[in-house]
């Protein structure tokens, strides 16, 4: 069974010996050229002027293009309202403004310090509160609700009002922001971009340059990287590389340095989530009202649906029966935020999770004791505040299995016992432990992006090309691609090969994004495959019948009838076909000659959408998601209260991913994601000056989790469930919901301040995101910090 088996990421051995081609990888061409955009030094202002005499007067550099050289010079996923060049007005610091064209990269770096800018500067708004007082809002979204909000705030027992702080993120992909363009015949353009979304760079290029889309194909081989962070932000960068490709004649390579990719580009957005909530004496959650506030950056980009995304994981894995939640995007002078792992998820379900370990606080109980009490049911409190009804709800068994796997009751006396003797003997450290769940709606939010193609062809040899809309950006999709379809004709994963993405091959395709890659292009491939089969059958069947295929056969056969044919009757495995009513086999090549020889299509086209989704924005209901992947984690820390530094001692998650199309590479996702999550909560902090100008802009100030910060002890297990009859061979994506699970090591971090002295016991910690060791300090008494 190739489905479901342990085979190796399709590049893994080319990845370690250095074989795999990137962008930057590709050959270099005859008379070809460097790009490198030039950002302006201000933050908010009118530029008034651009010098750049000086710059061209450097040997090597041959040209420099400014906005008025495209055709149009906006973009936007949403809204254009994003120039690609600046032409007047700042958005941000370090926003591409110039073009400049050179023989050799020392020629542009060198140019670019005499580039000179004569701005108008204005004041820029440089934090979500200046914002909100100011009221420079984006976007506003509809809100959700379900039951009676006011009146159950009002009847609650107990109340908490207060505010959830966090902060943005780096993608920090390997591979930076990178295009190479190639001028063609007639006007034409071909683009090789590290882009999640090829369809989309190819639109934003052709209008830019004034060209119609049969006029450009992008190509995406693979990247190294992506997160989200290349799901919208490649497209302009592949524009700049067109447009010089398009004026100059010449192959144009635009390859973002660290440094550059970092300041030019937006990050995981900043929420501020408001709330107030009310529960009962067993800390039961009756009432949540909430807003949460979104920092866009300089332009929309696809904040709209990320804060919408986080408004639909506000209750997180817990049933709350009045709520009531609306959701702002603000305007600032940084770079535009985007697209990251969770999409907006991560910030919603945050603030949850901290309400979780609050209310215990207040209540004097274990925060386990909270979220079994407010957990998703299997037969009642099953539907969202969206409408949604929860099918197949594992949540309650991830809850009581990770509390019996990993020893739940054990581990928490265990770390009171290591507290009191830290106390006793004068150890400044204490440990925290906490649990947190995901569940994560599968699907694109807006409903028309649910949709991929497939071409697939058979070769005479008998091995397989396959081409979808899919990019693979390191996680593993073109593996699986290759598993679905060597499984479906049964044959060998080596004799499929899964082909670059080209938009003049799978047309109008939607990002590869929101855990849906495998979803939408498997489901596509295995239709197109389904087809195949079916005719391929329908020869065999003439075969064992002993009849010829006529002319007049041979012209029918694709439009066979399938009720007369069934295509379980036959079996492929194993490089052939058995005929199961007879026992009759023919070898796999064989049959692929025969339906070659006799003039049946050995290659098809399949569009595939999914099915059952409908939301109605205006009310606030309806089925946004085909289904949820869910998971709970269990984390250990121990914090140094003299220095406020942390470290994850242990964790163990528990997911239900479906039946798994390849667990190898399903879990690299859920240990790769958790990490990410962790990056996010406890490391990974963002700096700017006072003007607006990012100061960690490299590896060397802005610091991701390293070997050193992963937890000592880390297990991954996977519950049995088949039953997920709404996707491809009843697997569940698995890109996004574990970074959620990251989440557990900051509500650790709050247990551990809560159990440090008797003044935390029961006192709400009000802790930010990430929780660096700065935060951490000043959460701990003064006088033990002293």
């Amino acid at each position: 069974m190739t489905v479901g088996t342990n085979i190796p990421h399709d590049s893994a051995k080319n990845h370690v010996t250095g074989r795999s081609i990137f962008i930057d990888d590709r050959s270099i061409t005859h008379q070809e050229v460097f790009v490198l955009p030039v950002g302006v030094p201000a933050a908010a202002g009118i530029v008034k002027s651009i010098e750049l005499n000086k710059a061209l007067s450097v040997e090597g550099i041959l040209h420099a293009f400014t906005a008025k050289d495209f055709i149009h010079n906006r973009w936007g996923v949403i809204v254009e309202d994003q120039p690609i060049l600046v032409e007047r007005e700042i958005g941000y610091y370090g926003e591409p403004c110039v073009l400049l064209v050179g023989i050799s990269r020392e020629a542009l770096f060198q140019a670019r310090s005499l580039v000179h800018f004569e701005i108008e500067k204005h004041s820029p708004i440089l934090s979500l509160k200046e914002a909100l007082e100011k009221q420079e809002i984006l976007y506003t979204a509809s809100p959700l609700s379900s039951g009676d909000v006011k009146e159950f705030l009002e009847k609650s027992p107990y109340t908490l009002k207060g505010c959830v702080e966090s902060g943005g993120q780096e993608h920090f992909y390997l591979e930076s922001q990178a295009s190479i363009a190639y001028p063609l015949e007639e006007g034409q353009i071909e683009v090789h971009s590290s882009s999640q979304h090829p369809s989309e760079v190819q639109q934003i290029i052709a209008k830019s340059l004034g060209l119609s889309l049969h006029q450009v194909v992008c190509v995406v081989k693979r990247m190294g990287g992506g997160f989200g962070g290349k799901e919208s932000q490649a497209t302009p960068f592949a524009a700049m590389a067109s447009l010089v490709a398009y004026k100059t004649g010449l192959a144009a390579r635009l390859i973002l340095s660290k440094d550059d990719d970092m300041v030019m580009t937006g990050k995981r957005h900043p929420f501020k989530n408001f709330y107030e909530v009310g529960f009962d004496e067993e800390g039961k959650i009756l009432a949540l009202k909430a807003k949460l506030v979104a920092e866009g950056g300089a332009y929309l980009d696809l904040s709209g649906p990320i804060v919408e995304r986080a408004m639909f994981n506000i209750e997180g894995a817990y049933y709350i029966p009045n709520l009531y939640v609306e959701g702002i995007v603000c305007r600032t002078n940084f770079h535009s935020n985007t697209a990251f792992r969770g999409f907006g998820a991560p910030q919603g379900t945050l603030m949850i999770e901290s309400l979780m370990e609050d209310i215990a606080s207040f209540l004097k109980k274990d925060s386990f004791e909270i979220r079994k009490r407010n957990c998703y049911g299997k037969e009642k409190n099953t539907k969202t505040p969206y409408g949604q009804e929860l099918r197949n709800n594992t949540l309650p068994d991830l809850f009581t299995e990770i509390e019996k796997k990993y020893a739940y009751q054990e581990r928490r006396k265990q770390v009171e016992k290591f507290n009191n003797e830290a106390k006793e003997k004068g150890i400044k450290k204490v440990r925290g432990l906490s649990m947190t769940a995901t569940k994560f709606g599968i699907a694109f939010t807006t409903r028309f992006l649910n949709q991929g193609n497939a071409l697939v062809n058979v070769h005479r040899d008998g091995t397989v090309q396959v081409s979808t809309g899919a990019t693979e950006m390191g996680q593993g999709v073109n593996t699986k691609l290759q598993q679905i379809v060597a499984h479906a004709f049964g044959l060998s994963p080596s004799n499929v090969r899964i082909m670059a993405t080209s938009t003049e091959k799978n047309h109008n395709t939607s990002p590869t994004a929101a855990s849906s890659g495998s979803d939408l292009n498997g489901s596509a491939a295995l239709k197109a495959v389904t087809e195949i089969k079916y005719r391929l059958s329908w020869v065999f069947y003439h075969l064992i019948l002993g009849t010829e295929i006529s002319e007049e056969e041979g012209k029918e056969c694709p439009n066979l009838d399938k009720s007369f044919l069934k295509l379980e009757d036959f079996d492929y495995k194993d490089g052939r076909v058995v005929y199961l009513p007879t026992g009759n086999k023919i070898k796999w090549t064989d049959l692929v000659t025969t339906a070659y020889f006799n003039r049946v299509s050995l290659g098809e086209y399949a569009h595939f959408k999914t099915e059952g989704l409908g939301f109605d924005k205006n009310k606030g209901k309806g089925t946004p998601f085909s289904y949820f992947t869910n998971g709970v984690a269990l984390s250990e820390v121990e914090v140094d209260c003299w220095t406020g530094e942390m470290k994850v001692l242990q964790v163990d998650i528990l997911m239900d991913i479906g039946r798994s199309l390849n667990l190898g590479i399903d879990r690299g996702q859920v240990s790769g994601a958790f990490i990410q999550g962790m990056g996010w909560v406890s490391l990974e902090n963002l700096f700017y000056d006072s003007e607006g100008k990012l100061l960690t802009h490299s590896p060397t100030t802005y610091k991701i989790p390293t070997i050193q910060d992963t937890p000592r002890v880390f297990t991954i297990s996977f519950i049995e469930n088949e039953n997920n009859e709404h996707n491809i061979h009843r697997s569940k994506a698995v890109g996004e919901p574990p970074f959620l699970l990251g989440i557990s090591v900051w509500t650790a971090i709050k247990d551990a301040l809560r159990n440090y002295t008797a003044a935390n016991k029961n006192r709400p910690i009000s802790l930010k995101v990430p929780a660096i060791p700065e935060e951490i300090l000043k959460n701990l008494e003064k006088d033990f910090s002293s």
